[in-house]
């Protein structure tokens, strides 16, 4: 272990706890080989256990608040533009306005959730985004569905950070990607469901009890996420020294290895920080800006999925059509985020290179799209192009988790809410690059998008060398 005793393990200041339960704590982590073997047995049972509650739980949770923040391009193709009258210039601005608020409430709703229980909170904002969606079936003009989605936004804002933000407290570092990488997965996945859904909602639904199809499409997935969140109440783990689900001798372990691992730490006698202190030690810190410019450019361009139904009608469908042919973009994308972190875990020494390598990838299919016209070619190249990008996007939040993984609690938890608000940032502007009037080549939006990952592949390749070089040590 470390010759410094820590200050945070679990989600827990050090002197929060008693001076008991700290040396218990830290009698857990193995001296001997022994030792070592029966620990290494009961963690191996633990992570199991921490993963039944945690990976099934968040992956549906994710899964249903993409659905609800994407749902409106598949409305908007299923009528809701031509009942409501928008412009490809107001549909842009509706996609914006979400993110405003996203994006103004991540850090603060990460600094509340360091000190509440997940397993309150999270369920709680997921019921009030739910019913905010419910209610956009009733959305008579463009500025209802304003005036909506900035609510949907306000809601959404604390549960992504948040989810990354449990992760990060109860999995070691060499075992992030592959958490991370099933969490990005639901995202993916949602892409698919959501295609096949409404689909069926919009086509199978339409003019039933006298409400067009697009309107119940929110009405339904409303409530599915509204009916999720109350049962997630149940079963959702708190952190690791706080939660009920797990026996004292079971958090102690957890406890245990976690400090062995040091994904917290702070030099002994350092005092609680305040939300300040941890959002000034986070500002300052390079690590978490490099992180910010590699997740804007991956961001940014994955706002390219917004698009998928648009883009895939553009390509000849019909309405009903272009909405099932989005599944096969993300089914690639899924075994693609699934295989890569499977393989980051047993080679996380490489992340900053497997990003550049998937950012390559989408960058030569964006530069082709531009290029070529014919309609096969473009979606298959579409689809490429939508593997490396989601592939990209869950490897970059493992690598920001472990990267910061040394930093107190306090501090990781706006970082990694920092990382996620400012990525998102990104998407207010990439709401702007496939406008209508480019149909159907779309020259501007796949150029952008080019450009970005060629900014990306050189963040990504710099972050490979500067952190070999200069590792994440706890200097707080």
């Amino acid at each position: 272990m470390n010759n410094f005793r820590e200050n945070s393990i679990g989600g827990i200041p050090v002197d929060d706890m008693k001076k008991q339960d700290i040396e218990q704590i830290e009698q857990e982590i193995p001296q001997t080989e022994d030792e070592k073997a029966a620990f290494a047995a009961e963690e191996k049972a633990l992570v199991r256990k921490i993963d039944l509650f945690l990976l099934p739980t968040i992956w549906l949770m994710y899964l249903l608040s993409y659905m609800d923040r994407t749902n409106i391009g598949n409305a908007r193709i299923a009528g809701m533009a031509d009942d409501l009258s928008l412009t490809s210039n107001q549909y842009s601005i509706i996609l914006v306005v979400f993110f405003i608020t996203y994006v103004l409430f991540e850090v603060p709703s990460n600094m509340i959730l360091a000190k509440s229980r997940p397993s309150i909170f999270l369920p709680t904002i997921m019921v009030l985004w739910g019913a905010a969606t419910c209610v956009m079936a009733a959305a008579q003009s463009y500025k209802h569905l304003i005036a909506l989605r900035l609510i949907i936004g306000m809601f959404e804002a604390g549960f992504a950070p948040g989810i990354l933000f449990i992760l990060s407290s109860w999995y070691k570092k060499n075992e992030q990607s592959k958490r991370f990488a099933v969490y990005i997965s639901a995202a993916v996945l949602s892409g698919a469901f959501g295609g096949i859904l409404a689909g069926a909602i919009t086509g199978g639904l339409d003019g039933a009890h006298g409400i067009r199809g697009w309107r119940w499409l929110f009405i339904v997935e409303g409530v599915a996420t509204i009916v999720w969140a109350v049962i997630a109440h149940f079963i959702l783990l708190d952190f690791p020294a706080t939660t009920k689900r797990l026996s004292d001798r079971e958090r102690h372990v957890a406890l245990a290895r976690l400090a062995a691992d040091n994904v917290t730490a702070r030099v002994e006698g350092a005092p609680k920080l305040t939300s300040l202190q941890a959002l000034k030690q986070c500002v300052t810190n390079w690590r978490v800006w490099m992180m910010v410019a590699g997740y804007m450019v991956i961001v940014g361009s994955s706002t390219l999925s917004y698009f998928y139904p648009t883009l895939v009608r553009g390509l000849g469908y019909t309405a009903i059509m272009a909405q099932y042919m989005t599944v096969p973009i993300y089914a690639v994308a899924f075994v693609a985020v699934l295989t890569t972190g499977y393989f980051c875990d047993k080679y996380p020494k490489v992340r900053g290179l497997v990003i550049a390598s998937w950012l390559t990838l989408a960058l030569i299919c964006a530069i082709v799209i531009c290029l070529v016209y014919n309609f096969t070619a473009r979606y298959v190249l579409l689809v490429f192009m939508a593997t490396g990008l989601w592939a990209s996007n869950g490897l970059a939040l493992s690598y920001c988790a472990s990267t910061f993984g040394a930093m107190p609690q306090e501090t990781r938890a706006v970082s990694l809410a920092l990382v996620n608000a400012l990525g998102n940032l990104a998407q207010i502007y990439g709401a702007y690059l496939f406008p209508t009037t480019d149909a159907p080549k779309y020259l501007l939006g796949f150029g952008v998008v080019a450009g970005m990952c060629a900014f990306g592949i050189g963040v990504y390749v710099f972050a490979h060398i500067i952190l070999r070089r200069h590792p994440t040590k706890t200097v707080y």
